[in-house]
C-alpha cells in the first residue's frame, strides 16, 4: 500500500535527492525560473512553496529554518536574502500556489519530458532562464 508515502525519490538516495532539491531551489530563487525535467519540477514545487511560506513569516527563526533547508553555503545565504526580501514580499497576498509548472515537451536527446517552473507573482527578466537537467 502507498499510504502516506508521498516522497518522490527521483531514483536517488536520500542525500543525493536532498542536495538536488537544495540546488534546484537555490537556482529557482536566484533566476526566478528554471528549465528542468517534469519529475524534478514536480518534486521541487512543494519544497519551494514551503520556503516561500517561511519567507512570508519574516522572523529570525524562519530565516534560520530556511538556511537549514537550503544549506549553509554562500549561494544559500544569497538565496535566503532574495527569498525574504523580494519573493516573499511579492507573494504576500497569495495564500498558496506560488509556483507554476509549464510543460515544454520532450528533450531531443533522450525524450525526457521537460518543464519550466517559475514563480507566479515575479516578473522574469528576458533571457534569464537557466538550463538544468
Amino acid at each position: 500500500m502507498r499510504h502516506r508515502s508521498k516522497t518522490v525519490k527521483l531514483q536517488r538516495d536520500k542525500a543525493h535527492r536532498e542536495a538536488l532539491l537544495r540546488n534546484l531551489a537555490s537556482s529557482l530563487i536566484e533566476h526566478r525560473q528554471i528549465r528542468t525535467t517534469l519529475g524534478k519540477a514536480k518534486a521541487l514545487r512543494p519544497f519551494v512553496e514551503k520556503l516561500v511560506t517561511l519567507g512570508k513569516k519574516n522572523t529570525l527563526h524562519s530565516r534560520r529554518r530556511a538556511l537549514s533547508l537550503l544549506g549553509s553555503n554562500q549561494l544559500a545565504q544569497r538565496s535566503v536574502k532574495v527569498l525574504f526580501d523580494d519573493i516573499a514580499t511579492a507573494s504576500a497576498d497569495r495564500q498558496g500556489g506560488y509556483t507554476r509548472i509549464i510543460k515544454l515537451g520532450q528533450r531531443r536527446s533522450d525524450s525526457a519530458p521537460m518543464a519550466l517552473i517559475e514563480f507566479v507573482d515575479i516578473a522574469v527578466p528576458a533571457g534569464d532562464a537557466e538550463e538544468e537537467s
